[in-house]
């Protein structure tokens, strides 16, 4: 049970959920950089969620050359499918804003990753 509470109070942050809808909506892998442009937030705030979320299960980092990453769990469980669902039927309305500029960010990215 405790592993199903770490995940309810880990999406009970807005800044957390927010995380974890556009790593939902975005479906690739994002590092601290970006989030904290894209949420407005403080480096060291977006650790700390990030953190959490990795403590619940929820993300995982990889890191690749001088850049940490992180992304989704693989969902291997009916509860798992269930949290998943959830978020992703929240309004992209709701979110509008943070993927445009994700997604502005991530095309960056890709244009300085070819160079």
């Amino acid at each position: 049970m405790d592993d199903y509470i770490k995940i309810f109070k880990a999406l009970s942050d807005m800044t957390r959920l927010k995380i974890v809808w556009l790593l939902t909506n975005i479906d690739e892998k994002i590092c601290v950089s970006e989030i904290v442009e894209v949420l407005g937030e403080r480096q060291y705030n977006v650790s700390r969620h990030l953190k959490i979320l990795k403590d619940a299960g929820m993300i995982r980092e990889v890191k690749e050359g001088k850049w940490v990453y992180y992304y989704l769990l693989p969902i291997n469980d009916k509860f798992g499918h269930f949290i998943q669902s959830a978020i992703s039927v929240i309004p992209e309305s709701a979110m509008s804003q943070e993927k445009a500029k994700c997604e502005r960010l991530l095309d960056q990215r890709k244009h300085y990753d070819t160079k």
